[in-house]
This record gives structure tokens, C-alpha cells and sequence, in this order.
């Protein structure tokens, strides 16, 4: 596939150039990618971009769920009860955006 010129990409993605990922993969796996993304009917970039973003804001979410024991719930829901005062740590931690987000 042919490179694009700057000035086309950036026409592309609204004016400003994104960034490349470029990754060694086996010819099996490309054949495979590529066999899903016609399936799904788009390009092999749009493919991967949309798998790979749902697949790391899968493991972002999983990492924010937990699972506790009687006691342990206990404690978490008497936490919540009495929120924590204000301050200057707490609103830069509720003000910072979220990885995905960044």
C-alpha cells in the first residue's frame, strides 16, 4: 500500500496528522484479521482500531470491579456512608480524566 502525503492525512482526520501503529504479525493472523474484517464489512484498520479499543476499555473496566467478602462489604458500605471531606486531593483525583479519556 502506498504511503499518503502528509497534507492527505491530515485532510483525512480533520486537519491534524494521527499516529501510526506499525506491529510484526504472522501471515496466518493477518489472513485471519483480514477474513474478519470483511465479515464485519470494513477495512482492516477500521477493524482492528474498534477491536483493539474495545478490548482495552474492557481490561480499563475490569480493573475497577471487585469482589468482596461479608466483611469486607461491610466496611465499604460504612465508607460510603461518611464521604470523605473536600479537598484539594480529592477534587484533583475527581477532575482528572480517565485513561481512556486522555
Amino acid at each position: 500500500m502506498p504511503r499518503q502525503t502528509a497534507t492527505k492525512r491530515q485532510t483525512q482526520s480533520g486537519g491534524r496528522e494521527r499516529p501510526t501503529i506499525n506491529v510484526r504479525i504472522s501471515q496466518p493472523d493477518l489472513d485471519l484479521i483480514d477474513r474478519a474484517a470483511k465479515a464485519h464489512g470494513t477495512n482492516r484498520s477500521v477493524f482492528l482500531i474498534e477491536t483493539a479499543t474495545a478490548r482495552a476499555e474492557s481490561v480499563l473496566l475490569d480493573m475497577r470491579l471487585f469482589g468482596l467478602d461479608d466483611e469486607a462489604y461491610d466496611q465499604f458500605l460504612a465508607r460510603l456512608d461518611h464521604p470523605p471531606k473536600v479537598d484539594a486531593r480529592l477534587r484533583r483525583l475527581l477532575t482528572t480524566p480517565a485513561p481512556w479519556e486522555a
